[in-house]
């Protein structure tokens, strides 16, 4: 489906064209429709699926033909973090590059001077307010927030946000809410607390689910069977092979973060980190280093797997194994993107082997395993049979193996591009 197939006016189709983009992902062709309808919806996909757009494009058509006051907020969108906050704000002011629709960030890591400009943007009214629970709970308690005229309420990476213990929030903010508005949840998977919340939140909703994606088939994945010590000294072969730009490594805690970090920049590559303790200034500093290209590698932890959002990711490692398969599928899903190619390196240690067993259970398929040093390419449990180890080691060993406004009144080229 094209997007000009669907109910948007002109000038948002024009700003789709400048943005290049004219064909619709599966959840953007299901879930627009309906939501452009009025109805509540609560769909189930992966980053990089773009449900961004699900919502952003139906709320801003309604928005720039409905009848809604313009000194109130209209929307708020909630969103797990403030990088995914700052995201999601960039593509409304392209998608709203015609119209008058106004956006408004909210997030902590701020100073003080920040806080009270928010306060004023809050109190004099935006179409659509960005936030996380937390920050916006906060201006709710303070009196300088007024939701009572909101007429959309989003839920972006539900799931992540329950996962980092925002329930209690997002209900309290709820109570400020009217309760004939719209609202739609949008969560990559769909565990207890999600449908808990779906049932206190919703009223009658579509539902409306994609397939959960697998890699994209230019990824090419591999991992390292080794111990934790040695984890480093296999990131520093594969940068001396020649995958040291564009290369983000996940890491399971901030205080590893730092410490990896650390010890690259000693080697001598520049690394910067990404993590929790950093204020608001120094994490988009990194950020934007990393996007300029003055920084070549980006070590983080799992703050930046579904908000990131940079085409040109060379290579991804998983420095820790993520706890569940679809945190994988989302960490190496920021390289290859935009039909290009790129590599996904996963180091396995002694602890990480039920989990990476599970994710190639969900991936169904064996990922290719890299030989380093002495140390096997899959070791068995101390407590396995003698007789399975000595099958194991005499095995055969697997081998390394923007231009002037053009009207959208047609359809233009089919174009490659992916908008999240």
């Amino acid at each position: 489906m094209y997007f000009d197939e669907l109910d948007l006016g002109d000038d948002l189709l024009d700003a789709l064209y400048e943005m290049h983009f004219d064909e619709c992902t599966p959840i953007q062709a299901m879930a627009i429709p309906p939501a452009l309808e009025g109805r509540d919806l609560m769909a189930i996909a992966q980053t990089g699926t773009g449900k961004t757009a699900a919502y952003l494009l139906p709320v801003i058509e309604r928005l720039t033909y409905g009848d809604y006051p313009r000194d109130a907020i209209n929307c708020v969108i909630m969103t797990p973090t403030r990088e995914l906050a700052q995201q999601i704000d960039r593509q409304m002011e392209g998608f709203a590059y015609y119209l008058p629709v106004s956006s408004l960030p909210i997030y902590g890591g701020t100073d003080g001077r920040e806080f009270g400009q928010q306060q004023r943007g809050l109190r004099a009214g935006a179409d659509v307010v960005i936030a996380t629970p937390g920050r916006l709970l906060a201006h709710l308690q303070t009196g300088h927030c007024d939701l009572s005229r909101t007429s959309f309420f989003i839920l972006d990476e539900a799931d992540r946000m329950l996962d980092m213990g925002f329930f209690d929030d997002i209900m309290a903010i709820a109570k400020h809410l009217p309760s004939e508005r719209q609202t739609m949840m949008f969560s990559a998977t769909m565990p207890p607390k999600i449908k808990q919340m779906a049932g206190k939140l919703l009223k009658n909703p579509t539902e409306v689910k994609t397939a959960v994606s697998r890699p994209a088939e230019k990824i090419d994945q591999s991992i390292y069977m080794v111990p934790e010590l040695q984890k480093q000294d296999v990131l520093l072969h594969l940068f001396k092979e020649g995958f040291a730009q564009r290369v983000i490594i996940f890491v399971a805690s901030k205080v590893k973060t730092k410490e990896l970090a650390r010890n690259l920049r000693r080697a001598g590559w520049h690394a910067a980190e990404m993590h929790s303790d950093l204020d608001q200034r120094q994490r988009e500093d990194a950020m934007l280093a990393f996007r300029a290209g003055r920084t070549d590698i980006l070590v983080a932890t799992d703050i930046v797997a579904r908000g990131i959002d940079i085409d040109d990711i060379a290579m991804v490692v998983n420095y820790d194994v993520p706890r569940e398969a679809e945190d994988y599928v989302h960490r190496i899903g920021r390289t290859a993107r935009a039909g290009a190619g790129g590599k996904a390196v996963t180091l396995v240690g002694e602890r990480d082997r039920g989990a990476f067993a599970r994710i190639e259970r969900f991936l169904k398929t064996r990922i290719r395993r890299e030989k380093w040093g002495d140390a096997p390419e899959e070791p068995l449990a101390e407590n396995a049979p003698a007789e399975a180890k000595e099958r194991k080691q005499g095995a055969p060993k697997r081998g390394n193996k923007k231009q002037g406004r053009r009207r959208y009144h047609r359809r233009p080229p089919k174009k490659t591009g992916n908008m999240n």
